[in-house]
């Protein structure tokens, strides 16, 4: 007589293989090119890969190229989106926290957009006088700066 397992290690079952593997996330296309074909080349010829093994494991790398393309999309729209933000600051009285955490506040001369070296993100900031503040340390914009100020 067969036995038929509780729920709870139905459950344990699940959960189980549903985790992945540490580091599994940050595996490029490239990368999961290399091991799927190096799994092809070292597989046991009288027990060959399924089918169905190879179409999940096709499918997972088009599903990571689309996620990637997906995440570079959304990054761009939101440099687009911060920029415009940035420069409808321009003429602006804000309130602001500047890198040394100091409160800055004035009329908005300029904005720029800053690369951040090798890890390809981009910093936009906007210039209160010789201040250069981030985007993201405004607290508070005041409203159009007065003629004479």
């Amino acid at each position: 007589m067969s036995r038929i397992p509780s729920t709870t290690s139905i459950d344990q079952t699940t959960t189980t293989s549903n985790q992945k593997g540490p580091g599994l996330n940050d595996l490029d296309v490239d990368q999961f090119l290399g091991l799927l074909i190096a799994e092809m080349q070292n597989q046991d010829p009288l027990n060959p890969m399924e089918n169905s093994e190879l179409v999940q494991q096709i499918s997972q790398i088009r599903e990571i190229s689309a996620t990637n393309q997906l995440t570079d999309t959304l990054t761009s729209v939101l440099l687009g989106q911060n920029t415009a933000t940035a420069s409808s600051l321009i003429g602006k009285h804000i309130s602001a926290l500047s890198d040394d955490a100091e409160n800055v506040e004035g009329t908005v001369t300029r904005a720029s957009v800053t690369g951040n070296g090798t890890d390809g993100t981009r910093t936009i900031r906007v210039h209160i006088g010789d201040k250069s503040i981030s985007l993201e340390n405004v607290r508070e914009i005041i409203g159009e700066a007065e003629v004479g100020t």
